[in-house]
């Protein structure tokens, strides 16, 4: 099963995160599919690859709680919902 889900990156006390989808199986910074977006929390920077993000989505994968805020955040998941319920 894939999930969308973040990757730490950056150095201590720093992090910062990549939007990966990877498999559930696979710990936090190990392999990954393929990456989605950057999010930097210290300066609140959010960079997301909308058409990719569709792509797992319909394919099934999986957000973690935390991706799935973040998608709220950018008011991008309500949409997806809502027309996937179309």
């Amino acid at each position: 099963m894939v999930k969308l889900r973040l990757k730490r990156t950056g150095k201590k006390f720093t992090a910062s995160y990549k939007i990966v989808a990877a498999d559930a199986r696979s710990p936090r910074d190990g392999k990954f599919i393929d990456s989605l977006g950057y999010y930097d929390p210290h300066s609140k920077k959010l960079n997301l690859d909308y058409e990719l993000i569709t792509k797992y989505l319909n394919e099934g994968a999986k957000p973690t709680e935390t991706v799935r805020t973040l998608l709220k955040k950018e008011d991008f998941y309500q949409k997806y919902i809502a027309n996937k319920n179309k």
